[in-house]
């Protein structure tokens, strides 16, 4: 017999004692979320300002996403990969037409889709670029978020990522974010075969590039025979105004990589997209995962992205952004707090005028939760904001009066 939770003191309690001290939640306990809401185990509503990270992009049970998801789990759910199944190919043509790409792989978590993007960008580099063993060299650069594996952690430059975890992997060189300069230095390199970018940094803080930085790194990948490897696990699915943060500036990445919003937040789904020259570098054997391309995720998938589509959330996003950024930036001149706000689409932060290892921002979200919005701070002084993209005008004018009042109350 499971235990039930009687209040939200017990769940916390529960976690400390037996679970990893992996996380540091915010003391806030939740049982049920529909749309932009969440609510807590006292029965507390509150908007989401967060997203899981923008795995919800669609909203929290989007009603068509968990009916498909219901209607698979009661015919097929695993075959693993040693069989065909009736839905992945279904789901890989969709997947390869949504987004204009040969070939799809999924995967689960978005750090499988990163580690398969670099497996896939070294290969090619040795089988097409010529490069001789072991010497390949992929350029990311500071600041970045991929995951926290041991490869990825190997290219990261926060300490929080890396201290007591090496030895690290070989075969990365750390550049400059949005600087053109660096990325023509690195990429003339004839080892190197993937620069690996994500399009705004969104774990670092929301950082945006200067327009044309994107343009520039396709050009250089282009005019050096480097794959351009574009992580928007967290920035792609309509987050950002655009299916794809890349779009904005019209990029095609040689090597897309999605996660999150791919399943609504229903379950884990990743997945990675090339063309052949690049994807049938791998062979049968060389790479896979039991659950990865799995009947239910993949009957998923197709329903997560349908409702994008039909409830144009893109469009949703870029407008709603533009409406979020003028409040706040008119909250700045209210209140010597924000020093910056900053984002596109409905992937904001605004940065908390204290030092990273001040309490200001985990305070602030303590208030902003007391009167009713759920967000997080990153990196100690920034707090990134991003509801789900369903949520209304009315909504968002609501939620910048509670951001306000929590400030200005401070």
């Amino acid at each position: 017999m499971v235990d039930t939770i009687a209040s939200g003191r017990e769940a916390i309690a529960l976690e400390e004692r037996f679970g990893a001290h992996n996380y540091h939640p915010l003391p806030v306990v939740l049982t049920r979320g529909e749309g932009v809401f969440l609510w807590d185990v006292e029965g507390k509503r509150y908007y989401d300002f967060l997203s899981a990270y923008s795995a919800v992009n669609q909203g929290h049970c989007h009603p068509r996403i968990i009916n498909a998801m219901i209607h698979q789990a009661k015919t097929l759910t695993l075959t693993s990969r040693a069989f065909y199944n009736d839905k992945l190919g279904v789901a890989e043509k969709y997947v390869c037409e949504t987004f204009g790409y040969e070939k799809a792989l999924f995967m689960n978590s978005g750090a499988e889709a990163n580690e398969t993007a670099i497996k896939l960008a070294r290969k090619w580099g040795y089988t097409k670029k010529g490069i001789a063993d072991n010497q390949a060299v992929i350029v990311a650069v500071k600041q970045n978020f991929h995951g926290r594996t041991t490869t990825i952690i190997s290219a990261s430059t926060d300490p929080t990522s890396t201290a007591g975890f090496g030895p690290f992997m070989p075969g990365f060189e750390i550049v400059e974010y949005d600087h053109v300069p660096a990325l023509e230095k690195a990429l003339a390199n004839p080892n190197v075969c993937g620069l690996w970018i994500e399009p705004i940094q969104g774990e670092a803080g929301v950082y945006v590039p200067h327009e044309g930085y994107l343009k520039a790194a396709e050009k250089l990948c282009r005019q050096h025979n480097v794959l351009l490897m574009m992580d928007e696990i967290q920035t792609g699915i309509a987050r950002t105004g655009k299916m794809l943060a890349c779009d904005h500036e019209n990029v095609r990445p040689d090597i897309l990589i999605l996660g999150k919003a791919l399943s609504g937040g229903a379950l884990p789904i990743s997945l990675v997209l090339a063309d052949d020259e690049i994807m049938l570098v791998i062979k049968p054997g060389e790479h896979g995962s039991t659950f990865g391309g799995n009947p239910l995720a993949a009957a998923v998938v197709v329903e997560a992205l349908e409702v994008i589509k039909d409830e144009k959330l893109a469009e949703q996003a870029e407008r709603l952004g533009k409406i979020f950024r003028e409040r706040m930036n008119a909250l700045i001149k209210k209140t010597n707090l924000i020093t910056l706000v900053r984002g596109k689409g409905l992937l904001n932060a605004i940065v908390i005028n204290d030092s990273p290892e001040s309490k200001t921002a985990w305070n602030l979200c303590l208030k902003l939760a007391e009167y009713g919005l759920l967000a997080k701070p990153t990196h100690g002084n920034i707090i990134r904001l991003a509801p789900p993209l369903v949520i209304t005008e009315e909504q968002v004018h609501e939620c910048c009066d509670i951001i306000e009042k929590s400030i200005l109350t401070h």
